[in-house]
């Protein structure tokens, strides 16, 4: 891993109602490299902090108008906001992959079309507006979706599939835009326990073997001790926590949150933990791999077909 910075938001605050703050002075920095949990109870400010990081809510300008006093967000060394007011170069934007609970997929259009979308911030303004994917741009998003285990499903339509799949196809839109920083909002929160492992297996994976940045927050500890080194926790939209993972014990969590860190942990938690692990550290049921590096045989059968008629489906 990297020492360089890849995210360094320092001194932002957060307020949606006056003299009410979501986010209270909250500084937090990444490195290029990272795979980072983000964890708190409802309302602690997870998602504000996951939008304003990725310039989608824009922070608190300085207090009395002072811009000295505002805080600052700086991602890959440029400003994507300051001052209270969102910067940020499309060239920027376009290494930023984001991901939400909700899938923003498009439900009558084929996933494939679905994923081409990643490439809209590289494309000519014309072919982007009108959304003319050629055959490089569909064998791209051809190769993601092999990536992410789902290609024999590329010209069903985004509302036939489930949810997790659904967020595998949002994780294969990232990787044909070609983002360096991966920033998601709790992408694992409506998925069943099997499908919730396999994106974290994913992103896991893109972490370790792609170099990806990957900033994830999560309702549940479990996942952040499974999969990220490093863990940062908000209470009342301040930083109570950052460090290892290792350290978010049940007792630990207790003394940051109180009754709060109840909503912390999945039900069967404690059973879980003084039980004998089974399938993993935390008795998670086992899912089949889901990474595919290379081409599967559904790819092949695809590639066979005419880009025209593939078009036609996915239309």
């Amino acid at each position: 891993m990297s020492t360089e910075a890849m995210v360094d938001a320092r001194g932002i605050s957060k307020s949606f109602q006056r003299g009410i703050r979501v986010l209270d002075d909250v500084t937090v920095s990444l490195a290029r490299g990272e795979m980072v949990a983000l964890i708190g109870a409802s309302g602690s400010g997870k998602s504000t902090l996951i939008r304003a990081i990725a310039g989608l809510t824009a922070i608190d300008g300085g207090r009395n108008g002072r811009k000295e006093s505002a805080g600052r967000i700086v991602v890959m060394g440029e400003a994507i906001q300051q001052g209270g007011r969102l910067s940020g170069s499309r060239s920027l934007r376009t290494r930023i992959g984001v991901i939400f609970q909700q899938f923003n997929l498009v439900p009558r259009l084929s996933l494939l079309t679905n994923v081409c979308f990643g490439l809209l911030g590289q494309l000519p303004v014309v072919r982007g507006t009108f959304g003319r994917f050629n055959a490089a741009d569909k064998r791209k998003a051809m190769q993601a979706l092999a990536r992410v285990g789902i290609a024999e499903h590329a010209l069903k339509r985004a509302s036939e599939l489930s949810g997790g799949q659904q967020q595998r196809a949002a994780i294969a839109r990232t990787l044909v835009q070609g983002a360096e920083l991966l920033i998601a909002d709790e992408p694992i929160a409506s998925l069943d326990p099997a499908s919730a492992r396999r994106v974290m297996e994913l992103l896991a994976d893109m972490n370790r073997n792609d170099g990806l940045t990957v900033f994830i927050s999560l309702h549940q500890v479990e996942y952040a001790l499974k999969y990220c080194s490093r863990t940062i926790a908000l209470r009342a939209g301040k930083v109570v926590y950052d460090g290892p993972s290792s350290a978010l014990t049940p007792a630990f969590l207790n003394q940051i949150y109180g009754s709060e860190c109840e909503e912390l942990f999945l039900p069967s938690f404690e059973q879980q933990t003084a039980s004998a692990p089974k399938n993993g550290a935390y008795g998670l049921p086992p899912v089949p791999p889901c990474i595919q590096p290379h081409a599967t045989p559904a790819v092949a059968v695809l590639a066979k077909k005419p880009f025209a008629e593939i078009e036609r489906l996915s239309a």
